[in-house]
């Protein structure tokens, strides 16, 4: 492809964009008011000079066919035919005098354009101005040749006459509608002192002006349908000197069919470059280049507001495909009664041992196929891993887009099957009462993110970071977050790596950042879950901060995670193990409740559950209970399997939101490996295992214990203090301070008062350590006695139980209980006489 800059584009090129028939080339000298010639002159062809080095015998050599162009030299407007006025351009010559364009739309289905030069300099009695001029659509002038041997330049002459004793200049230009959309250059040529001089804009540039490509608008940014059927395309770029709209009329092309160069003077406003099209033919996808100086050819990058995005990562040219919500309603859970599973699209169903067919394997469609799996476990929320196109070698944190799910998500691989399927999901989901909560990642990007090729320096603080706070980054947050919410009726968000949200434009934490205020008090986004996850996928740690939240954000509680996780292997205070169990005061206390701590004990970084009990690891806090790795050894296996009870326990026992993590119902493991593409697909067989029977019923004993006993454990307010009673041995005060100390336990107690309340008091006991523990038990209230519900130390399928077994009183006026090495107890107080 040839390309001619615009300052030059009276130099002859060729541009093998396709061949432009032409049946004749004409000009008729007349004046024409209304749809009555008034003064005709006749019509003659152009002669020589028409185009530089042709002849008029050469250039009408085969053109015999469909007219395209018609060139007439008029004293006016041509207004032969009803006409619709699409817009109008003025420019300063660079010699004094103005240039007006108007573009019309004539009834027959063609483009007129009406050129008048006004207060034109000129020397003596010189009327002879020549408009030459040029076609195209290609990046900043490739210009359309009339056929292979054409320039694609022409020379048209002015015609001139008198208003108001001012001498005008005017040609009438017409173009069949079909060759839309394209750009016309030109400049002006007269004789002066037996030269001819050119005679430019004031920037010293050429003319230049679109013909079906209206100036557009900047809002809203991506690809729009406006109201009288045109399509607007808008784009940021601050720091690009050039933008090209690239149009294509196949999917799985690697080149456009068209290239528009957006004009600075008449596609921009601001830092948004935008145009609007009648036309778009057979186009049905789009991407832009981006140039910057000094820049041969960059590639084709695409839209980051893209919704629907085709095979070669670009935007289709296509409306969302619609979808009858009519029948949805959202669950609205309150926050304290969520207990959430956290999968991977991909990962949940993608093996064979899932049953399902190839065609859904690892989609949107497989998950409603696994609604009874979700059911059996008891969680009423599923937390998806990141669903946008991602860096497939580094994993699903490290996306290129946020506003279109990954197509491979879908059943047939394309956006619209995708779209379509993700939404039927979740309104399934919400049928059967579960929300769907989405892992966003908006602080860094794939190195080949659109992005970086758009504007890096707005939309980057380092080589990859997100600069959140960067206005048009904290837009493009917000309109991601609402176009989620609004289109595809998702119920929250869990953002990763949110603790570099709050950072400012020199990496200094903010106490009041504009973007994570602007989300808790937006009118859209605050009616959801906002949840922040101070996991770095990039240094694959957390980051504890204290997080600016205006009581509305809630968090992961990194520090629940590691301190269940030290006391389990004896490495923590027994007071750590009190602060989560009762909802992270130190955390949450002020201003928000326990409800706002999603509690954790494994996620997909980092070990699973079973790997946690399996192998040591000092970063992860975990203990291999004797033995490194897989083993036959009884022993330590009876010890895994008891700590694998006492993490699920304390998980579903303490206040705040339980989130289990995909596999860990069944055992799934990584072999100590902790990154998250070390994670294997979820293996549906495990299901049947005798490990996997038990850990699931204990898990959805454990939900409807929840549930149960909401008065004690699902609560958006703390414990108040005559509520909770702690206990170190024989009901003496806990040794807090002291490292030594194993046991701990508590007795939660309901009001009195409330006619609401459940059954009884409960109590509860931790031993982490390595010797029995015999726990005296408080007395229960007047007529009732306690009822062990569960203790991980007994045998399934005993260990746990909703009728529950009396405690026996074996020493007369002492009630105690046997708390076996690394085990938990709960105990119920109910009514002696049931």
């Amino acid at each position: 492809m040839a390309v001619l800059s615009l300052s030059s584009a009276t130099q002859p090129t060729f541009l093998a964009c396709g061949t432009i028939k032409i049946s004749k080339l004409i000009a008729a000298d007349s004046c024409k008011y209304g749809r009555k010639v008034t003064q005709s002159l006749g019509r003659t062809y152009f002669g020589e000079n028409l185009v530089f080095g042709k002849t008029a015998t050469n250039i009408m050599k085969g053109l015999s066919h469909n007219t395209r162009f018609g060139v007439f030299a008029a004293s006016t407007l041509s207004v032969t035919q009803p006409v619709e006025k699409l817009s109008t351009y003025s420019f300063r010559t660079d010699k004094g005098g103005n240039v007006k364009v108007i573009v019309t739309m004539l009834k027959d289905g063609k483009y007129g354009v009406n050129v008048e030069i006004s207060s034109l300099q000129l020397n003596g009695n010189n009327n002879q101005v020549i408009m030459s001029w040029g076609v195209f659509r290609s990046d900043s002038s490739s210009l359309i040749p009339l056929q292979s041997n054409d320039s694609g330049i022409f020379e048209t002459p002015f015609v001139t006459y008198s208003l108001n004793e001012l001498k005008r200049f005017s040609v009438e230009l017409e173009f069949d509608a079909s060759l839309a959309p394209f750009y016309v250059s030109f400049l002006l040529k007269c004789p002066l002192n037996g030269e001819t001089i050119e005679i430019k804009s004031h920037r010293k540039t050429n003319f230049c002006f679109p013909v079906g490509i209206k100036s557009g608008n900047p809002a809203p940014l991506g690809l729009s349908y406006s109201a009288d059927g045109s399509l607007n395309f808008a784009l940021f770029s601050r720091n690009a000197k050039n933008v090209i709209l690239c149009l294509f009329d196949d999917s799985s092309s690697e080149e456009p069919v068209l290239e528009i160069d957006l004009d600075p003077y008449v596609n921009r406003s601001g830092d948004i470059w935008h145009a609007s099209m009648d036309n778009v033919m057979n186009f049905v996808s789009y991407g832009y280049r981006c140039k910057n100086d000094g820049q041969q050819k960059p590639s084709i990058v695409l839209d980051p507001y893209s919704k629907v995005i085709g095979e070669n990562f670009l935007g289709e040219i296509c409306k969302e495909p619609t979808f009858d919500w009519s029948d949805d309603v959202r669950p609205n859970l309150p926050m304290e009664k969520l207990m959430v599973y956290r999968l991977n699209v991909m990962n949940f169903t993608r093996d064979a041992s899932s049953n399902l067919s190839n065609e859904i394997r690892g989609t949107f469609s497989a998950i409603t196929e696994k609604l009874h799996h979700f059911k059996d476990l008891g969680v009423n929320a599923i937390l998806l891993e990141p669903i946008v196109s991602y860096d497939k070698k580094k994993g699903p944190y490290y996306p290129s887009h946020f506003f279109s799910p990954m197509n491979s998500y879908g059943p047939h691989g394309d956006s619209i099957s995708t779209i379509s399927s993700m939404k039927e999901m979740i309104k399934r989901l919400h049928a059967n009462g579960i929300e769907v909560l989405l892992e966003v990642v908006f602080t860094h990007t794939c190195d080949y993110a659109s992005l970086t090729k758009i504007d890096k320096p707005s939309y980057y603080s380092s080589e990859s970071a997100l600069n959140c706070a960067h206005p048009v980054v904290q837009q493009l947050i917000l309109d991601s977050l609402k176009h989620w919410v609004i289109n595809y009726h998702i119920d929250g968000f869990c953002f990763i790596n949110s603790s570099s949200m709050i950072n400012g434009f020199h990496g200094e934490h903010l106490s009041r950042p504009p973007l994570i205020e602007a989300i808790a008090f937006d009118p859209i986004l605050s009616k959801t879950k906002i949840i922040a996850d101070s996991f770095d996928p990039v240094l694959n740690s957390s980051k504890e901060i204290q997080f600016p939240h205006w009581k509305k954000w809630a968090e992961m509680n990194a520090r629940f995670c590691s301190d269940v996780r030290n006391y389990l292997r004896g490495e923590s205070l027994v007071s750590n193990l009190a602060t989560r169990l009762c909802g992270s005061g130190d955390i949450f206390l002020n201003g928000r409740g326990p409800a706002f701590s999603f509690n954790f004990v494994a996620r997909n970084h980092g070990l699973s559950v079973v790997d946690l009990v399996s192998f040591s690891s000092p970063t992860e806090f975990s203990w291999n209970c004797g033995d490194e790795g897989a083993t036959k050894k009884k022993t330590v296996l009876e010890t895994r399997l008891k700590q694998i009870r006492n993490f699920l326990f304390i998980l579903y026992i303490s206040l705040g939101v339980p989130v289990l993590n995909m596999g860990d119902e069944c055992g799934q493991s990584s072999g100590g490996k902790i990154l998250v593409k070390d994670r294997k697909p979820f293996n549906w067989k495990s299901l049947q295992t005798g490990f996997a029977n038990q850990m699931v019923q204990f898990i959805s004993f454990l939900s409807s214990l929840k549930v149960k006993r909401s008065d004690l454990l699902q609560k958006n307010e703390f414990l108040k203090v005559e509520n909770i009673d702690w206990y170190g041995l024989d009901l003496s005060p806990p040794n807090w301070e002291d490292p030594t100390t194993k046991f701990l336990a508590m007795s939660l107690k309901c009001d009195q008062d409330d006619e609401n309340s459940m059954a009884g008091d409960m109590f509860v006991a931790f031993n982490s350590g390595d010797g029995l523990v015999i726990a005296t038990l408080p007395p229960p209230r007047v007529g009732m006695m306690w009822v062990r519900l569960v203790d991980t130390g007994l045998p399934y399928p005993g260990f746990f139980s909703m009728t529950g077994s009396p405690v026996i009183e074996r020493i007369p006026g002492s009630l105690g209980y046997q708390v076996t090495p690394h085990s938990c107890v709960l105990l119920e107080a109910r009514s002696v006489d049931g």
